[in-house]
């Protein structure tokens, strides 16, 4: 997302489709794994994948450079990510279950690899389950984006001793379910 130029994001924000096109090919894959990250739902994340881009289009002749245009994004993605979980968390749930059998595939000489990174993912989205929404949101910036307490801070529009507090929250969470439920030592 560094790549993207002020002159970029100006020519976007001018009605160059090309420009917003190079804005959505550096950064959809940055938009799609924080939005998964969030829901724990493939298909949910698409959608605000889509959701996140239709919005920035929209606004980003309203956006002024005060902030990083990452951070913005980040803003954006956060914010409709946990309003998406928030309205379908019911139905996710059940739904999880049904994508998780559509993406079942034959079992071929790579199938060992596949079924251990899935058997981490699957573990991570159960931890990630424990958390509230909000710490779920922390936790997804600091320890898998790398966001530092400040951008977090910024990204959620929260005091970053409420940032601390919410990591801190879901650290000990994480470290109590995993001990307790799963059997394993983070």
């Amino acid at each position: 997302m560094e790549n993207i130029s002020k002159d970029t994001i100006e020519r976007a924000s001018g009605g160059d489709i090309g420009a917003f096109e190079e804005i959505y090919r550096v950064s959809s894959y940055f938009v799609y794994n924080v939005a998964l990250r969030i829901v724990n739902n493939a298909s949910d994340a698409e959608d605000i994948t889509q959701d996140v881009f239709m919005k920035i289009y929209k606004s980003l002749g309203r956006f002024r450079f005060k902030s990083s245009f990452k951070t913005w994004v980040y803003r954006i993605t956060v914010n409709t990510a946990i309003n998406t979980y928030k309205s379908v968390s019911k139905e996710s749930k059940h739904r999880g279950n049904y994508d998780i059998a559509l993406k079942t595939q034959p079992a071929d000489d790579e199938a060992k690899e596949r079924v251990e990174r899935k058997e981490k993912e699957e573990l991570l989205k159960s931890l990630l389950d424990k958390l509230s929404i909000k710490q779920r949101s922390c936790i997804v910036l600091r320890e898998i984006e790398g966001l530092s307490y400040e951008e977090i801070s910024r990204v959620l529009g929260i005091n970053i001793n409420t940032v601390r507090s919410r990591l801190k929250r879901a650290r000990l969470a994480l470290l109590a379910y995993g001990k307790e439920v799963v059997g394993y030592e983070l």
